[in-house]
């Protein structure tokens, strides 16, 4: 596992999104949830990112590219998700090296609270 977490905050991945992937803590807004389920790509952590799928986008099976590297996140902008909010939306680049060739994905990610807790609903 790697030292400093993936999502680009200023903590240690156990201490950061490694309690989020071991089940230990839930994502309190939608950017953290967004934030560790990069971080989940970054590990390969298929099981968290379909656990934290809606149910009604939720793909049957998720096989991650070992091939691409995830190198660094930049969250653009962020509207509602907070702790009080019911939906919110993030919109990021994500940066990454994909055999041995740079690349970035920008998305604008919709969040819901589904049985109490952040899940991802999908892209805008």
């Amino acid at each position: 596992m790697p030292r400093t977490c993936p999502c680009d905050l200023p903590a240690s991945y156990q201490d950061c999104c490694g309690r989020l992937h071991r089940g230990e803590a839930a994502a309190a807004t939608a950017e953290q949830l967004m934030r560790s389920r990069y971080s989940a790509f970054g590990v390969g952590d298929a099981a968290y990112l379909l656990r934290t799928w809606h149910p009604s986008a939720r793909p049957a099976r998720l096989d991650l590219d070992r091939k691409t590297r995830w190198v660094r996140l930049e969250v653009l902008e962020t509207t509602g998700g907070s702790v009080v909010h019911t939906e919110g939306t993030v919109r990021f680049r994500a940066h990454y090296v994909e055999r041995g060739t740079p690349g970035e994905l920008e998305e604008n990610s919709r969040f819901v609270r589904f049985e109490g807790r952040w899940v991802y609903a999908g892209a805008l």
